[in-house]
Protein backbone atom coordinates (compact mmCIF):
# COMPACT_ATOMS: atom_id res chain seq x y z
CA UNK A 1 0.00 0.00 0.00
CA UNK A 2 1.17 3.65 -0.88
CA UNK A 3 3.27 4.98 1.98
CA UNK A 4 0.92 7.97 2.08
CA UNK A 5 -1.86 5.98 3.77
CA UNK A 6 0.63 5.17 6.85
CA UNK A 7 1.89 7.06 9.60
CA UNK A 8 5.08 8.45 9.89
CA UNK A 9 7.63 10.12 12.20
CA UNK A 10 10.86 11.48 12.27
CA UNK A 11 13.87 9.40 11.18
CA UNK A 12 16.27 10.74 14.15
CA UNK A 13 16.15 13.72 16.94
CA UNK A 14 16.18 17.12 15.53
CA UNK A 15 17.15 20.33 17.49
CA UNK A 16 16.84 24.21 16.90
CA UNK A 17 17.74 27.13 19.22
CA UNK A 18 15.89 30.49 19.01
CA UNK A 19 13.60 33.02 20.36
CA UNK A 20 10.32 33.09 21.29
CA UNK A 21 8.56 35.49 18.70
CA UNK A 22 6.30 37.67 21.22
CA UNK A 23 8.01 36.31 24.44
CA UNK A 24 11.84 37.15 23.46
CA UNK A 25 13.11 34.30 25.62
CA UNK A 26 16.02 31.97 24.22
CA UNK A 27 14.72 28.42 23.51
CA UNK A 28 16.28 25.18 22.93
CA UNK A 29 13.43 23.02 20.64
CA UNK A 30 14.06 18.79 20.03
CA UNK A 31 11.56 17.05 17.49
CA UNK A 32 11.95 13.51 18.70
CA UNK A 33 10.44 10.07 16.52
CA UNK A 34 6.99 8.84 18.53
CA UNK A 35 5.25 5.95 18.32
CA UNK A 36 2.46 5.51 16.41
CA UNK A 37 -0.92 7.22 17.03
CA UNK A 38 0.85 9.14 19.70
CA UNK A 39 0.21 12.19 17.63
CA UNK A 40 2.22 15.56 18.21
CA UNK A 41 3.04 16.16 22.00
CA UNK A 42 4.60 19.27 23.17
CA UNK A 43 7.02 18.55 26.73
CA UNK A 44 8.03 21.88 28.32
CA UNK A 45 11.50 20.10 30.02
CA UNK A 46 11.62 23.43 32.20
CA UNK A 47 8.17 22.35 34.49
CA UNK A 48 7.96 19.05 36.74
CA UNK A 49 7.32 16.01 34.84
CA UNK A 50 3.73 15.47 35.64
CA UNK A 51 2.69 18.74 34.45
CA UNK A 52 5.41 19.07 31.47
CA UNK A 53 3.50 17.62 28.72
CA UNK A 54 0.72 19.12 26.29
CA UNK A 55 -0.82 17.46 23.53
CA UNK A 56 -1.54 19.31 19.92
CA UNK A 57 -5.43 19.12 19.69
CA UNK A 58 -7.66 21.48 19.05
CA UNK A 59 -9.44 21.10 22.39
CA UNK A 60 -6.15 22.38 24.23
CA UNK A 61 -6.30 26.10 22.20
CA UNK A 62 -6.03 28.30 24.76
CA UNK A 63 -5.24 31.80 23.27
CA UNK A 64 -5.11 33.25 19.89
CA UNK A 65 -3.88 36.38 19.69
CA UNK A 66 -1.98 36.65 16.98
CA UNK A 67 -0.67 32.90 17.14
CA UNK A 68 -2.16 29.76 18.29
CA UNK A 69 -1.36 28.43 22.16
CA UNK A 70 -1.84 25.28 23.30
CA UNK A 71 -2.06 24.50 27.09
CA UNK A 72 -3.10 21.39 29.57
CA UNK A 73 -5.07 21.47 33.04
CA UNK A 74 -1.83 22.56 34.70
CA UNK A 75 -2.11 25.99 32.93
CA UNK A 76 1.31 25.19 31.50
CA UNK A 77 1.19 26.19 27.72
CA UNK A 78 3.39 26.80 24.84
CA UNK A 79 3.08 29.67 21.91
CA UNK A 80 3.30 30.11 18.63
CA UNK A 81 3.12 26.61 17.56
CA UNK A 82 1.47 27.01 13.71
CA UNK A 83 4.55 27.31 11.75
CA UNK A 84 5.86 23.96 13.38
CA UNK A 85 2.48 22.64 13.34
CA UNK A 86 2.76 23.53 9.07
CA UNK A 87 5.88 22.11 8.77
CA UNK A 88 5.15 18.79 10.59
CA UNK A 89 1.70 18.51 8.10
CA UNK A 90 4.11 19.28 5.07
CA UNK A 91 6.98 16.47 5.65
CA UNK A 92 4.02 14.24 6.54
CA UNK A 93 5.35 13.99 10.30
CA UNK A 94 2.12 12.15 12.48
CA UNK A 95 3.62 11.34 15.74
CA UNK A 96 6.64 13.10 16.86
CA UNK A 97 7.94 14.59 20.65
CA UNK A 98 8.40 18.74 20.87
CA UNK A 99 10.71 19.36 24.06
CA UNK A 100 10.88 22.36 24.79
CA UNK A 101 12.92 24.65 27.84
CA UNK A 102 10.26 27.52 27.49
CA UNK A 103 7.51 28.71 26.35
CA UNK A 104 7.11 29.40 22.51
CA UNK A 105 8.28 28.05 19.48
CA UNK A 106 11.55 29.27 18.45
CA UNK A 107 10.40 31.90 15.88
CA UNK A 108 13.20 31.15 13.27
CA UNK A 109 13.17 33.67 10.15
CA UNK A 110 9.33 33.74 10.54
CA UNK A 111 8.28 31.13 8.23
CA UNK A 112 8.12 26.96 8.05
CA UNK A 113 10.62 26.81 5.79
CA UNK A 114 13.70 25.87 8.40
CA UNK A 115 11.62 23.24 10.19
CA UNK A 116 10.85 22.20 6.58
CA UNK A 117 14.54 22.14 5.21
CA UNK A 118 15.59 20.31 8.52
CA UNK A 119 13.25 17.60 8.81
CA UNK A 120 13.91 16.87 4.71
CA UNK A 121 17.48 16.65 4.81
CA UNK A 122 16.81 13.76 7.77
CA UNK A 123 14.34 12.02 6.69
CA UNK A 124 11.42 10.55 7.87
CA UNK A 125 10.25 6.48 9.19
CA UNK A 126 6.70 4.94 7.98
CA UNK A 127 5.02 3.48 10.73
CA UNK A 128 2.87 0.81 10.65
CA UNK A 129 -0.49 1.82 11.76
CA UNK A 130 -2.82 3.65 8.93
CA UNK A 131 -3.51 7.24 8.71
CA UNK A 132 -7.00 8.72 10.17
CA UNK A 133 -9.16 11.08 8.04
CA UNK A 134 -11.98 13.27 8.60
CA UNK A 135 -14.49 13.02 5.81
CA UNK A 136 -16.23 16.25 5.59
CA UNK A 137 -20.13 15.51 4.72
CA UNK A 138 -21.55 18.88 4.32
CA UNK A 139 -20.78 22.54 4.81
CA UNK A 140 -19.83 24.14 8.35
CA UNK A 141 -19.14 27.77 8.47
CA UNK A 142 -18.38 30.28 11.04
CA UNK A 143 -18.36 33.94 10.99
CA UNK A 144 -17.41 36.86 12.73
CA UNK A 145 -17.65 40.52 12.00
CA UNK A 146 -17.20 40.25 8.32
CA UNK A 147 -14.76 37.54 8.25
CA UNK A 148 -15.25 33.78 8.21
CA UNK A 149 -13.55 29.92 7.79
CA UNK A 150 -15.28 27.11 6.31
CA UNK A 151 -15.45 23.37 5.64
CA UNK A 152 -16.82 22.26 2.48
CA UNK A 153 -17.10 18.64 1.22
CA UNK A 154 -14.15 17.55 -1.25
CA UNK A 155 -12.43 14.58 -2.58
CA UNK A 156 -8.90 16.46 -1.50
CA UNK A 157 -7.95 18.27 1.14
CA UNK A 158 -7.86 21.73 -0.41
CA UNK A 159 -7.26 25.62 0.70
CA UNK A 160 -8.87 28.97 -0.31
CA UNK A 161 -7.36 31.79 1.11
CA UNK A 162 -8.76 35.24 0.62
CA UNK A 163 -7.11 38.64 2.75
CA UNK A 164 -7.94 42.25 2.60
CA UNK A 165 -5.70 44.78 4.46
CA UNK A 166 -6.69 48.59 4.02
CA UNK A 167 -2.79 49.19 3.52
CA UNK A 168 -1.20 49.32 -0.06
CA UNK A 169 1.72 46.82 0.22
CA UNK A 170 -1.14 44.48 0.58
CA UNK A 171 -4.60 44.82 -0.35
CA UNK A 172 -7.10 42.10 -1.67
CA UNK A 173 -4.72 38.86 -2.12
CA UNK A 174 -6.54 35.59 -3.30
CA UNK A 175 -5.04 31.83 -3.23
CA UNK A 176 -6.17 28.30 -3.96
CA UNK A 177 -3.86 25.36 -3.43
CA UNK A 178 -4.61 21.82 -2.71
CA UNK A 179 -3.29 20.98 0.51
CA UNK A 180 -0.25 19.07 -1.10
CA UNK A 181 2.75 18.23 0.69
CA UNK A 182 5.41 18.95 -1.83
CA UNK A 183 3.43 21.93 -3.17
CA UNK A 184 3.16 23.24 0.16
CA UNK A 185 6.93 22.48 0.71
CA UNK A 186 7.87 24.40 -2.77
CA UNK A 187 5.03 27.07 -2.72
CA UNK A 188 4.19 28.48 0.60
CA UNK A 189 6.30 27.09 3.71
CA UNK A 190 8.90 29.89 3.07
CA UNK A 191 6.51 32.14 3.22
CA UNK A 192 6.97 34.69 6.70
CA UNK A 193 4.90 36.34 9.04
CA UNK A 194 3.74 39.81 8.96
CA UNK A 195 3.41 43.24 11.17
CA UNK A 196 2.70 46.68 10.89
CA UNK A 197 5.13 49.44 12.14
CA UNK A 198 2.69 51.24 13.76
CA UNK A 199 1.38 48.43 15.78
CA UNK A 200 4.77 47.63 17.34
CA UNK A 201 4.60 49.87 20.54
CA UNK A 202 1.03 48.72 21.09
CA UNK A 203 1.76 45.31 21.00
CA UNK A 204 5.28 45.15 23.22
CA UNK A 205 3.06 47.36 25.94
CA UNK A 206 0.68 43.49 25.57
CA UNK A 207 3.26 41.27 26.22
CA UNK A 208 3.57 40.38 22.36
CA UNK A 209 6.21 40.99 19.97
CA UNK A 210 9.23 40.80 22.26
CA UNK A 211 10.97 38.69 19.97
CA UNK A 212 10.27 40.25 16.45
CA UNK A 213 12.85 41.75 14.11
CA UNK A 214 13.31 42.15 10.59
CA UNK A 215 15.22 38.81 10.43
CA UNK A 216 11.94 36.94 11.38
CA UNK A 217 9.02 39.06 10.24
CA UNK A 218 8.06 40.91 6.87
CA UNK A 219 7.29 44.65 8.43
CA UNK A 220 4.76 46.67 6.73
CA UNK A 221 5.64 50.95 7.30
CA UNK A 222 3.44 53.46 5.34
CA UNK A 223 5.72 53.72 2.18
CA UNK A 224 5.67 49.91 2.17
CA UNK A 225 7.84 46.92 3.22
CA UNK A 226 11.00 48.02 4.92
CA UNK A 227 12.48 45.04 4.57
CA UNK A 228 15.70 45.39 2.64
CA UNK A 229 15.99 42.28 0.63
CA UNK A 230 11.83 42.40 0.17
CA UNK A 231 9.35 39.69 -0.42
CA UNK A 232 9.93 36.47 -0.87
CA UNK A 233 7.43 36.09 -3.01
CA UNK A 234 4.58 38.94 -5.13
CA UNK A 235 1.66 37.33 -2.72
CA UNK A 236 4.04 36.53 0.37
CA UNK A 237 1.14 37.65 2.93
CA UNK A 238 -1.49 35.26 1.54
CA UNK A 239 0.45 32.47 1.21
CA UNK A 240 1.43 33.34 4.84
CA UNK A 241 -2.09 33.01 5.82
CA UNK A 242 -2.39 29.54 4.01
CA UNK A 243 0.20 28.60 5.85
CA UNK A 244 -1.36 29.26 9.41
CA UNK A 245 -3.88 28.08 8.64
CA UNK A 246 -2.55 25.00 7.63
CA UNK A 247 -0.80 24.76 11.16
CA UNK A 248 -3.96 25.25 12.69
CA UNK A 249 -6.16 22.97 10.98
CA UNK A 250 -3.48 20.52 11.87
CA UNK A 251 -4.74 20.31 15.22
CA UNK A 252 -7.27 18.63 14.17
CA UNK A 253 -4.91 15.46 15.07
CA UNK A 254 -5.90 13.70 11.33
CA UNK A 255 -5.76 14.85 8.20
CA UNK A 256 -9.26 16.73 6.64
CA UNK A 257 -10.66 15.23 3.41
CA UNK A 258 -12.53 18.95 2.37
CA UNK A 259 -12.44 22.10 1.51
CA UNK A 260 -11.34 24.96 3.63
CA UNK A 261 -12.30 28.28 2.65
CA UNK A 262 -10.75 31.53 4.64
CA UNK A 263 -12.22 34.86 4.30
CA UNK A 264 -9.73 37.26 6.68
CA UNK A 265 -9.58 34.33 9.14
CA UNK A 266 -7.24 33.99 11.29
CA UNK A 267 -6.14 31.66 14.41
CA UNK A 268 -8.90 32.27 16.16
CA UNK A 269 -12.11 31.70 13.41
CA UNK A 270 -9.84 28.89 12.29
CA UNK A 271 -9.78 27.12 15.86
CA UNK A 272 -13.71 28.25 15.90
CA UNK A 273 -14.33 26.61 12.65
CA UNK A 274 -12.64 23.29 13.98
CA UNK A 275 -14.68 23.10 17.48
CA UNK A 276 -17.73 23.81 15.17
CA UNK A 277 -17.21 21.12 12.61
CA UNK A 278 -15.72 18.31 15.19
CA UNK A 279 -18.94 19.43 17.72
CA UNK A 280 -21.87 18.55 14.55
CA UNK A 281 -20.91 14.35 14.26
CA UNK A 282 -23.70 15.03 11.46
CA UNK A 283 -21.25 16.92 9.44
CA UNK A 284 -18.38 14.41 8.89
CA UNK A 285 -17.34 11.33 9.21
CA UNK A 286 -14.22 9.20 10.18
CA UNK A 287 -12.05 6.83 8.84
CA UNK A 288 -8.51 6.23 7.02
CA UNK A 289 -7.10 7.89 4.47
CA UNK A 290 -7.35 5.51 2.23
CA UNK A 291 -11.15 4.98 3.42
CA UNK A 292 -11.41 8.29 1.96
CA UNK A 293 -9.97 7.79 -1.52
CA UNK A 294 -12.48 4.89 -1.56
CA UNK A 295 -15.32 7.05 -0.67
CA UNK A 296 -15.10 9.86 -2.62
CA UNK A 297 -14.52 6.84 -5.60
CA UNK A 298 -17.51 5.78 -4.86
CA UNK A 299 -19.38 8.84 -4.79
CA UNK A 300 -18.17 10.18 -8.21
CA UNK A 301 -18.87 6.89 -9.81
CA UNK A 302 -22.58 6.87 -8.33
CA UNK A 303 -23.36 10.52 -9.16
CA UNK A 304 -25.03 11.63 -12.40
CA UNK A 305 -22.72 12.65 -15.14
CA UNK A 306 -23.99 16.02 -15.14
CA UNK A 307 -24.03 16.53 -11.75
CA UNK A 308 -20.26 14.71 -11.05
CA UNK A 309 -19.17 17.26 -13.73
CA UNK A 310 -19.97 20.35 -11.52
CA UNK A 311 -18.47 18.80 -8.55
CA UNK A 312 -15.34 18.49 -10.27
CA UNK A 313 -15.07 21.81 -11.85
CA UNK A 314 -16.31 23.42 -8.57
CA UNK A 315 -13.19 21.53 -7.12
Amino acid sequence: MNSKYFQHTLAHTLTFVGRGLHSGLPVRMMLQPADPDTGIIFVRSDVPLFQSEITARWYNVTDTRLSTTVSNRFGVKVSTIEHLMAALYVCGIDNARIVLNGPEVPIMDGSAEPFVRMIQQTGTRQQKAERRAIVIRRQVRVEEKGKSASFMPAPVPWIDMTIEFDNDAIGHQELSVPMDRALLACDVSAARTFGFQEQIDTLRKLGLAKGGSLQNAVLIGDNGVINQEGLRYEDEFVRHKVLDAVGDLSLAGMTIVGRFAGLCSGHGLNNQLLRQLLQQEDAWFLTTVSGAEEYWTWTQSELPNAEKRSQLTAI
